[in-house]
């Protein structure tokens, strides 16, 4: 059955898959050609229309009326780690960015747009399929700002050609602006660039079509969207309601009220948020193997000592004679006096023999250690009259106090982040 053939009433089902959430248009268009999705009980086609009378099912499972009728519209953004990779499942068992996201009580989350597992920065997610879509199509012309280092020589006829365009394997592309920032020594240079599109790898690639090399990609624009300097790698935060409403007025959507949150999941939304905020290092490399022995060197060095087993270590022969004899005890009276040095008088032993400690005169009960029972309660108190001799004691009370603290300055932007520059795509 042909698109043509369907009513012309109602909502396209890849859509309404969409606005609920539960794919993007992409992902649910592939689900209806997959037969996963049935229309009262038929397999759906891919561009059938369907109505609040029509019960859809996606793999068995029924999609309420309720379901069907509302959007739900919520906006994550998330600073993405280098090492995570943008998708939900991994066959090699790698960090997804969906681990450390909050689980939603309707619909899941949807990326807006991919970073390879190497580039870092500003990631979206959303539980709208629709948004994500018009984020993501290329005739809304969403723009995204990077900060990238380069390694070799940046020159102003490459900059013009970069700006220009470039044939790339997939066909032409530019930078829409290029413009050089802080940061960076000898051959490695920031700069900050902007394209229109998301294709795959587009940065590296316009940059290496020049003979550079790509040392750090970072994105840190989406749109309206900025990275700053206090979300955190590894970080998340939700939007509020005054900024998903700017995001959809972006690609022609009508603003959608935030879902009513109860105060204790708020809470724990709170307590997930401030958990993700522990800083986070570079993913988990790959556990180091040894090397193997290494073999003989070139002509003249040193070649390399083989490898002895214990069971291959020769025995130690036995000395001549009989075996070696143990050395006697001697008393401490056969043990020579040493001879006072001359002029001076013998120093007494500190440490008097087992036999001579009944002798030792007993100490002055004055100068002993509080005992246990007799301490005072708190022993981490200062004393009213400790102190050296002389000083006067300080009461607590006479003590000024102390100033407040003065409030912490924020952690500057990372190297070669910077504000991003005029996009200047819509005249208001």
């Amino acid at each position: 059955m042909s698109e043509s053939e369907y009513s012309p009433s109602g909502e396209k089902l890849q859509k309404v898959l969409a606005r609920i959430g539960l794919a993007s248009r992409r992902d649910a268009e592939a689900w209806i050609s997959e037969g996963r999705v049935k229309v009262n009980g038929v397999v759906a086609g891919l561009g059938q229309r369907v109505d609040l009378h029509d019960a859809i099912t996606v793999d068995g499972r029924l999609l309420k009326r309720e379901e069907q009728r509302e959007t739900v519209r919520r906006v994550l953004i998330y600073n993405k780690p280098d090492g995570e990779i943008c998708t939900r499942d991994d066959p090699e068992g790698r960090p997804t960015v969906f681990d450390r996201l909050p689980k939603p009580k309707e619909g899941r989350w949807i990326n807006i747009g991919r970073l390879d597992i190497n580039t870092t920065g500003l990631l979206l997610f959303t539980t709208d399929g629709e948004l994500a879509n018009r984020l993501m199509h290329p005739s809304y012309q969403m723009d995204r700002e990077y900060a990238v280092r380069v390694r070799g020589e940046v020159d102003d006829e490459m900059i013009e050609r970069l700006k220009t365009g470039v044939m790339l394997e997939d066909g032409p592309a530019k930078f829409t602006d290029i413009q050089q920032a802080p940061g960076g020594e000898g051959f490695n240079h920031w700069y900050h660039c902007v394209v229109m599109e998301g294709r795959n790898r587009e940065v590296r690639r316009l940059w290496e079509s020049q003979g550079l090399v790509v040392s750090r990609l970072k994105r840190v624009r989406f749109g309206p969207v900025f990275l700053t300097s206090d979300l955190s790698m590894g970080r998340w935060r939700e939007m509020g309601q005054r900024e998903i409403d700017i995001l959809s007025a972006e690609v022609g959507l009508e603003a959608v009220e935030l879902p009513a949150m109860k105060e204790k999941a708020r809470d724990k939304l709170d307590r997930l948020q401030r958990k993700s905020a522990k800083p986070v290092g570079r993913a988990a490399r790959p556990e180091r193997t040894l090397r193997p022995g290494a073999g003989p060197r070139a002509e003249g060095g040193r070649p390399a000592r083989p490898q002895r087993d214990g069971a291959e270590r020769p025995a130690r022969a036995p000395r001549d004679g009989a075996e070696r004899p143990v050395r006697a005890p001697r008393d401490g009276a056969e043990r020579p006096v040493r001879a006072p040095r001359d002029g001076a008088e013998q120093r007494p032993s500190r440490n008097p023999k087992r036999g001579e400690s009944a002798e030792r005169a007993p100490r002055p009960a004055g100068k002993r250690g509080t005992p246990v029972a007799e301490r005072p309660a708190d022993v981490n108190k200062k004393r009213s009259g400790g102190g050296k001799a002389g000083r006067p004691a300080v009461e607590l009370a006479d003590r000024p106090a102390r100033k407040p603290a003065p409030a912490k300055r924020r952690p500057p932007a990372a190297e070669g982040q910077r504000p991003g520059f005029g996009r200047g795509r819509k005249p208001e």
